[in-house]
């Protein structure tokens, strides 16, 4: 678990607030979901033969005796929530959420034991147009950042009864190749063979791409919608390859999946994924609701995003105000006051714990300011002020309190 230090978190706050802009422009509205949840939700929804449940999750007994996790995803709480307070009754939702999740797993770049995630989840919908809308929506996303090379891969796994089909299958032809199994797939070869599909050993590949291929055991209603949603992904021109070993990690999907996957962090990486669900709200309790979503992590964005040189907005301060002497600090900082109520988006740093004209310029220069705004007892009297470029050799000027307000007027963000 690491901390977020004042010198990145302007990168975290332009990449939170451009996802929240998205997601509100196609009308998803936001739900705020605890920390922590009964253990027995993510045994049920996510499977307890996974490795999130088996190894990953934080979980405890609390004063009361009962086990509780810190949630390592969020569609579960979500759908929780939605049952728990009446909202997939006769409706369909679009909602999102953001925050902390918790995995104890091998940290490496980009993935933490305590990580971001931004979820979306669509409830109510079955056809393959809200399928459509979430993958549009993810590749909007990766517009708006200016992000390119990320591949988007989809796949159908089908009905829950058509893949139990294959799943007999699969195990069969599997049985029949037991030895060429590591250690970690001959666990999963009775729990969630599907899973083995996922494997990323170097030395299981070739095996996995002989084994019978899921797409062959679909039924049709599954045909036709991934069909249809194939076909609205043309129309829009967005470019994807179909993967039929796309499994995804969790018991809870069927028909669509989807990742969005990245080899500019060195190997081949998920930087977003999801697909459909439609049989998890029953399965906690729920009447059968259709349901869609995805969720994808901030800090490997915030790495592609620091990878490909997109250039990030500065949290730097336009302005320092270097203050001297009594009257100028007393009508200084009223001044600086009065600037920040007329222009909304001005950062100005104002200098406070006294200093010389020396020690303050420095303070101003290392803040990263484009500005240094001088008054001293001088300027005070004289009702002018002196601006002062610190990241070009331009000329200083001196100017009016009104001069100032209408040339800060012209910084980028100020209005």
């Amino acid at each position: 678990m690491n901390d977020i230090l004042p010198g990145e978190s302007s990168a975290w706050q332009y990449l939170e607030d451009t996802l929240r802009d998205v997601v509100q422009a196609y009308g998803y509205q936001e739900i705020r979901l605890p920390l922590l949840e009964k253990t027995e939700l993510f045994k049920r929804s996510i499977g307890e033969v996974t490795d999130i449940v088996e190894k990953e999750m934080y979980t405890f007994d609390d004063r009361n005796g009962d086990s509780l996790t810190l949630r390592p995803e969020g569609t579960a709480s979500c759908v929780r929530a939605c049952m728990e307070h009446g909202l997939l009754h006769n409706q369909v939702q679009r909602l999102w959420y953001a925050g902390p999740m918790f995995r104890h797993e091998r940290p490496q770049k980009g993935r933490y034991r305590q990580f971001h995630q931004l979820g979306v989840e669509a409830f109510g919908m079955s056809g393959p147009d809200i399928d459509a809308e979430i993958i549009f929506m993810t590749a909007r996303m990766w517009q708006r950042l200016g992000l390119q090379d990320a591949e988007l891969q989809i796949n159908s796994l089908g009905t829950a009864a058509a893949r139990a089909e294959y799943r007999m299958v699969l195990v069969a032809w599997l049985r029949e190749h037991e030895a060429e199994l590591d250690e970690d797939s001959r666990r999963r070869l009775q729990s969630n063979p599907l899973r083995i599909l996922d494997s990323k050993n170097p030395d299981m590949q070739s095996l996995i791409e002989a084994a019978p291929k899921l797409p062959d055991y679909l039924d049709e209603e599954s045909r036709a919608h991934f069909s249809e949603l194939c076909d609205l992904l043309d129309r829009a021109g967005l470019v994807y390859r179909v993967n039929p070993r796309l499994v995804r990690g969790l018991d809870y999907y069927s028909k669509t999946v989807f990742e969005w996957v990245t080899d500019q962090l060195g190997a081949q990486g998920t930087i977003c994924a999801g697909g459909r669900y439609d049989g998890l709200v029953e399965q906690l309790g729920g009447k059968p609701t259709t349901a869609i979503g995805f969720a994808l992590g901030l800090e490997r964005l915030l790495a592609l995003l620091e990878a490909g040189a997109v250039e990030l907005p500065s949290s730097s301060p336009h302005v320092y105000l270097v203050l001297n002497g009594e009257q100028g600090v007393r009508e200084g900082m009223v001044l600086a006051e009065k600037l920040r109520a007329s222009l909304p988006g001005l950062r100005l740093l104002s200098n406070c714990g006294n200093g010389s004209f020396k020690s303050q310029f420095k303070r101003a220069d290392k803040s990263g300011a484009e500005y240094a705004l001088v008054m001293g007892d001088d300027e005070a009297s004289q009702g002018v002020l002196m601006l002062k470029p610190l990241r070009s050799k331009a000329e200083q000027e001196v100017l009016s309190v009104q001069d100032v307000e209408n040339r800060l007027a012209g910084l980028p963000g100020v209005s």
